[in-house]
């Protein structure tokens, strides 16, 4: 266990420093509320709805001689109970990475304040989507989702998931909702709320999109697809903050970003665009789980295609703002090269110098 330091002067109660201070024991006395709740059959039953994942179905499957039941899930209002608490579950263990890895090394590396809230940024979302990927990929290689493409589409609407696949969506769910209540404990700087608040806007759309349209194929697919694209971007720039000289991470991410960006639209077309379009099943009947018809199909490609464009127009300028500052780098350079030779002849500074 890790040693806190303790301030001479404590904020008072529930005041907003107390309550950022504090907040990952605060959440966790509120978790702990839900647990202790199935301790007792009066408020069991509504503990349960928080903790559990709902809207359980048992199917019978005959395997063999003997017949053996397959429990699916699908979704309803009650999810919102449990997403809630699975945000604070990502608070808590925000707080944990935070507190026992992320402090420390910055302790250790004493970063800038630029640096401390980018490096805090990445570490975070590098061990989330790590993370991710990894639970997202075996629930593709368990339910075959990459050896049969087609079943992305065929058997629309795919309205009962295993148990894996709907935690998994319950847990994105409740990770991206947990950060934004995280840009008040974590300080966050005025200008950089607006930017973050369209990213976590942009995966609680997709996201809950996939989830109700009974996409949820597609949605985990796309999703680990892009989580590992992200991870070696934030990887690379952890990288990167200890050594500056490490930038191969930044080439290696670039192209498969755009990879990323083209394959993204690519599957998204052939499913909605070809594959529901083509489907059996046609018509709008929300009790059956059943989307498919030429305005939500639309709707969902307009979506994927703008947040595409919208990515790729900010890596543009991503990039177009490196190599401009490696431009001036290297003008920078020559100049001050060519300025000590000036300063031999009784120039005590050179535009460089002055510059900085």
């Amino acid at each position: 266990m890790g040693i806190r330091k303790k301030n001479n002067k404590n904020p008072p109660v529930l005041s907003h420093e107390f309550v950022i201070q504090n907040h990952a024991d605060i959440v966790s006395c509120v978790a702990m509320v839900f647990l202790l709740g199935l301790m007792f059959e009066i408020t069991s039953k509504v503990a349960v709805l928080f903790i559990t994942v709902q809207y359980n179905v048992t199917i019978p499957a005959n395997g063999g001689p003997e017949e053996t039941a397959v429990n699916y899930f699908h979704y309803g209002l009650k999810d919102v109970a449990t997403v809630f608490f699975y945000m604070l579950v990502a608070i808590i263990m925000h707080a944990i990475i935070q507190e026992y890895v992320l402090d420390k090394i910055n302790r250790k590396m004493h970063f800038s304040k630029t640096k401390h809230s980018k490096f805090n940024e990445s570490g975070q979302l590098s061990a989330f989507y790590l993370f991710s990927c990894l639970w997202g990929a075996s629930i593709l290689v368990s339910e075959n989702l990459l050896s049969n493409p087609v079943s992305l589409w065929d058997g629309y609407p795919h309205t009962l998931m295993p148990f894996q696949l709907k935690f998994y969506y319950i847990c994105q769910l409740g990770y991206w909702l947990h950060a934004i209540p995280e840009l008040y404990f974590q300080k966050a700087k005025k200008e950089d709320i607006p930017r973050q608040l369209v990213y976590i806007s942009l995966y609680m759309v997709h996201i809950t999109g996939a989830y109700i349209l009974n996409l949820n194929r597609l949605g985990l697919v796309l999703l680990v697809l892009h989580y590992f694209v992200e991870l070696l971007f934030h990887v690379s720039r952890l990288i990167y903050f200890s050594n500056e000289d490490r930038q191969t991470g930044f080439t290696v991410w670039a192209v498969l970003f755009v990879l990323g960006r083209l394959l993204t639209l690519s599957l998204s077309v052939l499913t909605v665009g070809f594959g529901l379009a083509g489907a059996e099943k046609q018509g709008l009947n929300p009790a059956e789980g059943s989307f498919n018809v030429l305005f939500v199909r639309v709707t969902v490609l307009a979506a994927i295609c703008t947040a595409q464009a919208f990515m790729m127009w900010k890596f543009i300028n991503f990039q177009l703002r490196r190599w401009r500052e490696h431009a001036q780098t290297q003008t920078l350079k020559k100049k001050s090269s060519s300025s000590k030779s000036k300063s031999k002849k009784g120039q005590p500074y050179s535009e460089f110098d002055l510059c900085i």
